[in-house]
């Protein structure tokens, strides 16, 4: 992997994978952009795993002007999530490498947190925080007893050694590259940190919970309709199949089966809304399974 000269001045390499998504993006850079860390003391690297036109577009009016460096790279490699953090990992310029999701939005104080717990914890190769989602406009009731099937976080309100946080919101000290490599391009687009940090902790790697490190991951008001997100929790689902399989942990189809109709009587025993976006992504393992039956 190539290691390019680390800045002295810059203490972090927040890096954002996109696709296709510039509405996102725009609202990702914004917030980023308006941390109240140094500026000097990061910088934002857009990959695009594209590449697209209006992607390119955001990233570079997000540089004009602004206090922090920002830049736009092109993923190398295979198309996919991995490759584009690959592409992120060799871009940046300094030893801590943040990754977010393209549709976050970091509070102010969430970099200079999430840097201050590296400084607590300085044994941890890992830290990421909290990732509370919000659905932008939905108004249907959600019962509270199933999280919704979109990335979240939550380990209570103190900094704790955790198996694992997710890649919408977590730092990676460069060391760790070097116990346990970078992300496996050949794996199904997203989903494998737990993979990556199994194999990191498994050489000596610790992973560290910044309980105010936190940001949200949001859903607008177009994406949070009822239908757009039974659809996006449907791809997610086959996805998650797909990564099952690669794991060699994929549940039978009995499994999967009884799964389906407790998702959908959930619906109706708590007239939860989440009830029918948990059938969907149940439905979305089926159909890989099934399609993966028929070769």
């Amino acid at each position: 992997m190539l290691l390019l000269p680390h800045s002295p001045m810059l203490e972090a390499s927040v890096i954002v994978p996109t696709r296709a998504r510039p509405d996102y993006l725009r609202v990702a850079l914004g917030s980023l952009l308006a941390q109240d860390a140094d500026p000097g003391s990061f910088e934002v690297v857009v990959v695009d795993d594209g590449p697209d036109v209006s992607t390119r577009e955001v990233a570079e009016r997000a540089a004009q002007g602004a206090a922090v460096a920002v830049r736009y790279v092109e993923r190398e490699g295979v198309a996919g999530l991995n490759s584009a953090r690959n592409t992120g990992i060799a871009a940046a310029e300094t030893p801590f490498v943040v990754f977010v999701d393209d549709d976050v939005e970091a509070p102010p104080g969430w970099l200079r947190a999430l840097l201050d717990g590296r400084r607590r914890h300085p044994g941890a190769l890992v830290l990421g925080g909290p990732i509370e989602v919000r659905l932008e406009g939905f108004g249907l009731p959600l019962c509270g007893r199933e999280p919704p099937p979109i990335t979240a976080l939550d380990e209570g309100p103190a900094d704790r050694e955790v198996d694992v946080v997710w890649g919408a919101n977590m730092g990676i000290d460069r060391r760790a590259f070097e116990l346990a490599g970078t992300f496996d391009a050949g794996v199904p687009y997203g989903f494998d940190e737990d993979m990556w940090e199994r194999r990191l902790r498994e050489r000596g790697g610790r992973v560290v919970y910044v309980a105010g490190a936190g940001l949200v991951h949001r859903r607008d008001e177009r994406d949070s309709r009822l239908g757009a997100l039974m659809r996006a929790a449907y791809r997610r689902g086959r996805a998650l199949r797909a990564y099952s399989v690669h794991r060699g942990e994929a549940p039978s189809l009995a499994r999967e089966l009884r799964w389906l109709a407790g998702c959908f009587a959930h619906t109706f025993r708590f007239r939860c809304a989440n009830g029918l976006l948990l059938t969907a992504h149940s439905a979305g393992r089926i159909a890989a399974l099934l399609r993966g039956a028929r070769g």
